[in-house]
């Protein structure tokens, strides 16, 4: 299991992919698990074993181990 930390402020992109079982939760309930974690302006998209999700870090510096349904995150840098 990989690490990854996150910056207060900083924006993320992830790719979620869901077990068959996990694919019955709607998008608003991935986005409620993510508030619940610490982030804002979160969007999650998509349908099924992939999902998508954008959200900003609210608190201060972290790192963790990625969850097993998250299988790429990046930090979106302004263009």
């Amino acid at each position: 299991m990989s690490t990854f930390t996150v910056r207060q402020g900083k924006r993320y992109r992830a790719v979620i992919r869901l077990s068959l079982l996990e694919q019955l939760a709607g998008n608003d309930m991935i986005g409620e698990r993510l508030r619940d974690a610490g982030f804002v302006d979160v969007e999650v998209t998509g349908h099924g074993a992939l999902r998508q999700a954008v959200a900003t870090w609210s608190k201060e510096d972290a790192s963790a181990p990625l969850p097993s349904q998250v299988v790429e995150v990046d930090e979106i840098t302004e263009a």
